[in-house]
């Protein structure tokens, strides 16, 4: 076996823990262009174990995720564009992380915050991070080196000859042009530069508000005048530019910048939400139900009993709801979830099974056609005495929930204890801004996954605005969102969340294809209502 000599460093795969220093310690970490997805996992790891975060929490504060819940945040103004606080807090021994726009070291200001470091005998760290001169360009669609043996980059606000630049031999991206972009066009066609060199600008990269108007530098004025360009904006100027139309991958997502309504809360809507994120959607989580404990914990504690001492031959399981119910109780008795050896477990559908299988229960029975009580009660066998040495079935439920499957389970022969797991109750009223979002047209589409959704959320914030795509799970919840006299676009082909979001996905990308198809600018719902500000994709 062999072995490292004892001066060989010890490999790792992990980043470098702190280092602990008696005066504290600042590390400038880059925040890279936008996306939050683009921190560094160095960055990541110096933000989980920091004391004090100081930030643009407007700009980056989703990456406070990444932090402990206890940190200290520290929101930079435009008042104070160099805060002394990280200093002051790590000259009292604690652990600053200052996260910083793009590459700390790349055009940016932090010198003077580094500097105090410095004068302040304050130890401190510098995280590279991802500039926006080349991730912008990669979320739009431009390969960075590929018009010529030159890539260089600029700060507009820096240059006062740009006769230099116009010469640049390949792709030159231009840093900070903001409201002179046409200038500086044109300043380059006076330097020397050819007036149809092809010129792309790109504002809000990485997120899904980027916007990328590609023209030349004789047209930029005009085909600027319509567009909303967001801050920060970059500009490219090469022929690198011309390949955007086979190469743009996250601007043409099906659902890009699509702001989806999804009236779940955080807990039953996490994979939901991932998946319409990765469609290029801003998905925001409205609750329409509020879960609570039932009014009396007397039946729920009696069938807790019951399933451990074997009153049981099956336990149903209708909803994620219904499994959160039963594991509390089981934590509560100290129970887990060996306590269901030997017993049968059915699931309505595949995410009722996945919460039970995070459970640590595998169902033995889930619907292979319809996810539904009908869809279970089609698959259910009969009581067979011969078989089945128990004929009851526990059911934990909602207390609104239907007699469909109770009524069909006693037609197959069994018992069953209906069981009130969890209330349901219509959650309070979401933020002004969103219910005026909902009714105005802010939202470009809304997801209902149930009957009770629609009833609830036209209860608590009004009805969705026409122009708002409508996609409901199944024909029952297109039924009731039709009695409210909305307009159902999408219907899933069948009835899980994800396979919603599938067919709202698909129905973006035929409106995408139908627009370019018609030579048009694809739209977004939202743009179509009167008032909406253009954007140019």
């Amino acid at each position: 076996m062999s072995s490292a000599s004892p001066t060989s460093p010890t490999p790792t795969n992990s980043p470098p823990p702190f280092v602990e220093h008696a005066g504290g310690f600042v590390a400038f970490v880059g925040a890279g262009p936008g996306d939050e997805n683009l921190l560094t996992l160095r960055g990541a790891a110096l933000l989980g174990k920091a004391d004090a975060v100081v930030l643009d929490r407007a700009a980056f504060g989703a990456l406070l995720r990444h932090a402990r819940p206890d940190v200290e945040v520290i929101d930079v103004t435009d008042d104070d564009p160099a805060p002394l606080g990280a200093v002051k807090a790590a000259k009292g021994g604690r652990r600053v992380v200052r996260l910083c726009p793009g590459d700390p070291m790349f055009f940016s200001s932090i010198s003077e915050e580094v500097a105090a470091c410095a004068k302040g005998e304050v130890d401190f760290e510098i995280v590279p991070g991802v500039p926006p001169a080349t991730a912008v360009l990669a979320y739009a669609g431009i390969p960075a080196a590929a018009s010529g043996p030159e890539f260089r980059v600029v700060d507009a606000g820096l240059v006062d000859d740009w006769s230099v630049h116009a010469a640049t031999a390949g792709t030159l991206v231009i840093y900070n042009a903001g409201g002179d972009t046409v200038s500086v066009g044109k300043a380059l066609v006076a330097a020397g530069r050819p007036d149809t060199t092809p010129v792309a600008v790109t504002g809000a990269g990485t997120t899904t508000e980027q916007t990328t108007v590609a023209s030349t530098l004789g047209r930029l004025g005009p085909d600027l005048k319509h567009t909303v360009i967001d801050e920060p904006s970059l500009m490219v100027v090469g022929e690198a530019v011309t390949l955007r139309d086979s190469l743009s991958w996250f601007e043409t997502k099906p659902l890009f910048g699509w702001r989806v309504l999804v009236p779940r809360t955080k807990e039953q809507s996490a994979r939901l939400v991932e998946q319409l994120r990765s469609y290029g959607a801003v998905p925001e989580e409205v609750p329409t139900i509020s879960v609570e404990p039932p009014r009396t914990p007397q039946q729920m504690d009696r069938a807790i009993k019951g399933l451990v001492t074997g009153r049981y031959e099956w336990v149903a399981f209708t909803s994620g709801n219904a499994v959160k119910a039963v594991r509390e109780k089981f934590e509560e008795y100290g129970l887990d979830a060996r306590a269901f050896a030997g017993l049968k477990v059915a699931a309505v559908g595949e995410a009722t099974a996945r919460a039970l299988v995070d459970f640590g229960v595998r169902p033995d029975l889930v619907p292979t056609g319809q996810q539904s009580s009908e869809g279970l009660l089609a698959e259910w066998p009969p009581y067979d005495s011969m078989l089945d040495p128990i004929n009851r079935v526990l059911l934990p439920r909602a207390d609104i929930a239907t007699e469909t499957l109770v009524a069909g389970l006693t037609e197959l022969g069994w018992e069953c204890d209906d069981v009130t797991a969890y209330r349901t109750v219509r959650a309070a009223p979401p933020p002004a801004p969103i219910r005026e979002a909902i009714k105005g047209g802010g939202f470009d589409a809304v997801l209902f996954t149930s009957s009770s959704t629609v009833r609830n959320l036209v209860g608590i914030a009004g009805k969705p605005h026409n122009v708002t795509v409508i996609a409901a799970i199944g024909p029952q919840t297109v039924r009731t969102a039709e009695e409210f006299g909305l307009r159902v676009d999408v219907m899933a082909d069948r009835p899980s969340a994800s396979a919603l979001a599938a067919a709202l996905a698909e129905y973006g990308a035929k409106q995408r294809q139908a627009a370019v198809a018609a030579g048009e600018t694809p739209r977004r719902p939202s743009q179509t209502r009167r008032g909406a500000r253009r954007r140019a994709k």
